[in-house]
């Protein structure tokens, strides 16, 4: 999924997805929550994502 694709599903513009991507701005915990919504919807293509960032 790209940046921008991501960042219309979370409500935010690209250039946030771009910074919490570089390191240099870390995601609020309502986005964090939201990121986790969209990794469990998207599956089995989800899975390796969640078990690393949310230990699932």
């Amino acid at each position: 999924m790209s940046q921008r694709k991501l960042g219309e599903k979370l409500g935010v513009v690209f250039q946030t997805v771009n910074n919490w991507e570089n390191g240099r701005t870390k995601p609020t915990r309502m986005a964090m929550m939201l990121i986790k919504q969209e990794l469990e919807q998207m599956g089995e293509e989800g899975t390796d994502l969640l078990e690393q960032y949310f230990g699932e």
